[in-house]
């Protein structure tokens, strides 16, 4: 399970990060890197810091436990790492196909200098971050396949990122690039989850 895990990391990183960027590169002649929004120690500097720590706690995880750190027991089941393997397939697959469906909108990071299209269409219709929620399935299969504290403290950080980067970074820029198009989309479809995390316009929010 230990070298599932750190393979299959090492799959994730290559078609999240490499495949998808070498594929924007050729579409566009722009990688789609912008790396991390505002200044530092601001909250949007921390949702970039902490994808980079997620990412580093992820191969530590399996890295740590061949270096005899033990799993948390309770959770080192097979009736837990095999359905969690499950999901850490089912999730670097759908990472690849939600990036795939944002077409040449794909960033890492914002850049308020430009404005791309807005994607509301194929798994962008069911929720309005497949990317980040399909991220979110990658990295609690992965944590549960080496269920230790550096993974499963991995996994947190990588939520915390997640809805710092959604929240304070991708949601304020869309809203300022395409008004109320976004808000109304905002209004229509579900953050992570279908249905949950619509936010009404001018209104609190509805989880």
């Amino acid at each position: 399970m230990i070298a599932g895990a750190l393979s299959l990391f090492v799959v994730y990183v290559v078609i999240a990060f490499v495949v998808r960027s070498v594929v924007q590169a050729r579409r566009t002649g722009d990688s789609g890197w912008r790396g991390v929004s505002g200044r530092l120690g601001s909250p949007e500097w921390w949702a970039g810091v902490g994808f980079g720590a997620a990412l580093l706690a992820g191969v530590l995880g399996p890295l740590t436990a061949i270096l005899g750190l033990d799993p948390i027991e309770v959770l080192a089941a097979p009736a837990i790492q095999v359905p969690a393997t499950v999901v850490a397939v089912l999730g670097v697959v759908a990472t690849f196909l939600t990036q795939a469906a944002m077409g040449t909108s794909w960033r890492i990071g914002v850049d308020d200098s430009e404005t791309t299209d807005l994607v509301m269409h194929g798994p962008f219709a069911i929720v309005r971050n497949p990317i980040f929620a399909a991220m979110g399935l990658s990295g609690a299969g992965l944590a549960f396949m080496v269920p230790n504290v550096v993974a499963l403290s991995g996994l947190a950080l990588l939520v915390v990122a997640l809805q710092l980067q959604v929240r304070v970074v991708e949601e304020p820029y869309l809203r300022r690039a395409h008004g109320d198009v976004y808000a109304d989309y905002q209004a229509a479809v579900g953050r992570f989850v279908p249905r949950l995390g619509r936010q009404q316009r001018h209104t609190t929010e509805r989880v």
